[in-house]
């Protein structure tokens, strides 16, 4: 009855409050295991320069409304108050008249409305590239977090599988230790089997040591990129199978430069570039604006009975400034926006032919990494057989040691070799996507 009962509350506690049932449940914590795709969007999530990025586009928004406020209208008070020293004579006649009072003072409100600006002109068209703008840079941030993130995982895998193959050639060298020294102890073989079994012995717990300590610095490097917790330990998780069916990728696809996020870039920058000129033609228009006021004065020569009375004003009327003549400064600026433009069509071109030479290097760099990891595989099941008969002819007594230790050393190259040559493939694959402008990002 009791467990019953405590149902029922639990049941009611989930009907009443979702939201606090989830939040215990959701503690947004990391998994214990993270795989590739999980580490690429807790980074996407978490990254200090996604976020730099995040927060450069909510500014850059916020700088886009400072620039179109000039579009509403400007309400403005001002006070001003005055002690006269000396008052302003005037002869009329035989006369000297003295005018005003010794305190004045005023109180001015006022509302002016643009009509027209060339400055907010400009930063009314402008502000839809700009807003391009801080997108873009959003994604090549995210872009180059997806293949960094991604290189560095791969990076870890290989030390990790390093790890387990020397692991793997340490236990065999244990034993073939151990049967050395037995042979030696019964007479069957001399010393030195047994102590070429303990150099090689000391070797590989060197190189375990090494891939440890490297396993270490590459998870911090990668808890780094991801914006991980630095206490919090990241544990990876990895099919070499799936691995092995996602190197595949279509090498015959044509490259359009349009998919680069950084000639997107500069497309955005000549659109801001083609407007600075315009804005330096209407320039050359009037500043057009309407006003309106209402001004209280206050006169008196006793400051105590000073706003006792107001003596109230007010207008409404329209403002043009136009620019005559500023000493060539329009033309200059005018004539600079155009060198700009040509400027930026020779970055385009020399970006252009970066980006065929970055796409025709990873894409050499992929087929070689490919046509290596496919020979490489074959290695190794040759390698395991070589092994395994040498293995047994020095178990007969039909090798010397020697032949053991060289088959066993060319074993453990070879599988590392592989697996150095997958997770090359990989990045391989990394980086003709990125040239290709082929990186998935959502």
């Amino acid at each position: 009855m009791k467990m019953l009962k405590r149902l029922r509350l639990l049941l009611l506690a989930c009907l009443l409050c979702p939201s606090l049932v989830w939040a215990q449940g959701n503690t947004g914590a990391a998994p214990e295991q993270l795989t590739l795709e999980q580490c690429v969007d807790y980074a996407l999530q978490n990254r200090a320069q996604v976020e730099q990025a995040l927060l450069d586009e909510a500014i850059g928004r916020r700088e886009i409304n400072v620039n179109l406020a000039g579009w509403f209208p400007q309400i403005s008070a001002n006070y001003g108050g005055t002690k006269n020293l000396k008052l302003q004579q005037q002869p009329f006649g035989d006369q000297v008249i003295t005018l005003g009072r010794k305190y004045t003072s005023n109180v001015l409100l006022e509302a002016t409305q643009t009509l027209y600006s060339s400055d907010l002109l400009l930063a009314s068209k402008a502000s839809r590239f700009t807003k391009e703008q801080l997108q873009q840079n959003i994604t090549n941030t995210k872009i180059n977090t997806v293949v960094e993130v991604s290189k560095a995982y791969y990076d870890i895998l290989l030390s990790k599988e390093q790890l387990t193959i020397l692991n793997e050639n340490l236990a065999r060298q244990q034993k073939q230790y151990s049967d050395a020294q037995s042979r030696y102890e019964v007479g069957l073989v001399d010393k030195t089997d047994y102590q070429r079994a303990a150099i090689t012995l000391g070797n590989i717990r060197s190189d375990i040591k090494r891939a440890q300590e490297a396993i270490k610095a590459k998870s911090a490097y990668l808890k780094q990129l991801m914006g991980f917790p630095v206490e919090q330990e990241i544990d990876l998780q990895y099919d070499y199978n799936i691995m092995q069916q996602l190197v595949l990728v279509d090498t015959t696809e044509i490259l359009n430069f349009a998919n680069r996020i950084e000639l997107q870039q500069l497309q955005t920058q000549r659109e801001l570039l083609k407007l600075n000129e315009s804005y330096y033609k209407w320039s050359m228009l009037p500043t057009v604006s309407a006003y309106v006021n209402y001004n209280w004065l206050y006169f008196n020569n006793e400051f105590a009975d000073l706003y006792n009375q107001a003596y109230p004003t007010s207008g409404a009327g329209l403002q043009i400034s136009l620019p005559i003549f500023q000493g060539t400064k329009r033309i200059q600026n005018l004539k600079i926006a155009k060198l700009r433009q040509e400027r930026l069509d020779v970055e385009v071109e020399e970006a252009r032919r970066a980006i065929n030479t970055e796409y025709q290097e990873a894409l050499a760099s992929y087929k070689a990494d490919y046509y290596e990891w496919t020979t490489l595989r074959n290695n190794v099941e040759l390698a395991q057989e070589v092994y395994d008969v040498i293995k047994l002819q020095y178990d007969e007594g039909i090798v010397p040691y020697i032949n053991l230790i060289v088959a066993e050393t060319e074993l453990r190259t070879t599988q590392i070799n592989y697996y150095n040559a997958l997770f090359n493939l990989m990045a391989s694959k990394l980086d003709y996507q990125r040239a290709i402008g082929n990186i998935d990002i959502n």
